[in-house]
């Protein structure tokens, strides 16, 4: 018999630069000693705050799985880590490596459950400015009114895709390599996706402001919940937090996000961590 690795907890949005947030990770504890902890990105901006937040989530969860956020990529004006790109993402990788956390670029690991092995497979696609209000409009259209309406995402000044020539170029990358090594994997094994953004563009249509769907993933990952044997989806970044179901597969909006969000009164943030598995009761969120 599978020796039971407790539950998959997942969470994101952490954003530890805010006092209040940082409170909270302090106080994250798992269920029993055996939980894993899903991270899907956005920890913090600043390199002290990302390296504090993930050692603390790593002495305290049995096994803490990492995706990055587009806000960890950034490189702020402030902060003495001033590597760019793919050098500071490999950065944050080899960070995580010394504190035992997995990352995309490592074994993807399998977690037994009541119900049998389930792969856990962290993913950094990032995203190609597909997600567009308004189909016929190019890339270059479709920013452009976004920027005319006042929605601009801060990766325009603080993402930087070096050694690629653009966001979209590296996501491409990401997209294929991705794709590639999923591929190569069990069909027979279920799933658990960790990425930052959702796979599917139907999340961003309860956004309050639509265009700022270009910076929230790729058309290219549409099937991938169909394709592959996905038993849950966990993503971020909307700082909505959320459990729905499109084509029979769960999709899991685990976001925390910032105090005056989550402060609003009636607001459903996700703390403590959200249960994957073993899956909570139906009806426990919006399907």
């Amino acid at each position: 018999m599978s020796q039971t690795s407790g539950s998959l907890l997942a969470i994101s949005d952490l954003h530890v630069g805010h006092e209040e947030n940082r409170r909270i990770v302090d106080a994250l504890r798992p269920e029993g000693e055996n939980d894993w902890l899903l991270v899907a990105g956005d920890v913090g901006e600043m390199s002290e705050d990302i390296e504090w937040a993930l050692r603390t989530l790593a002495s305290n969860f049995a096994k803490v799985v990492w995706a990055p956020g587009n806000h960890e990529l950034w490189t702020p004006p402030k902060d003495p880590l001033r590597l760019r790109g793919v050098e500071r993402y490999e950065h944050l990788v080899e960070l995580c490596r010394g504190l035992g956390i997995v990352t995309p670029e490592d074994p993807y690991p399998v977690w037994h459950g009541p119900e049998g092995p389930v792969t856990v497979a962290p993913l950094f696609l990032l995203y190609d400015y597909t997600f567009r209000t308004h189909a016929p409009l190019s890339r270059e259209e479709a920013l452009a009114a976004a920027h005319e309406r006042g929605v601009v995402c801060t990766d325009e000044y603080l993402l930087h895709p070096d050694p690629y020539e653009s966001r979209q170029a590296w996501c491409e990358a990401r997209v294929r390599s991705t794709e590639e090594r999923l591929g190569a994997l069990d069909p027979a094994m279920p799933l658990v996706l960790v990425n930052h953004y959702p796979l599917v563009r139907a999340p961003m249509d309860v956004l309050r402001y639509p265009d700022f769907a270009l910076w929230c993933g790729t058309e290219s990952t549409a099937d991938w919940h169909r394709r592959f044997p996905v038993a849950a989806m966990v993503y971020g970044h909307l700082h909505i937090p959320r459990s729905t179901v499109y084509d029979g597969v769960p999709f899991e909006e685990v976001s925390v996000g910032y105090p005056r969000e989550w402060q609003r009164p009636g607001h459903p943030r996700t703390v403590p961590p959200r249960r994957i598995l073993p899956a909570t009761p139906a009806g426990q969120g919006e399907r």
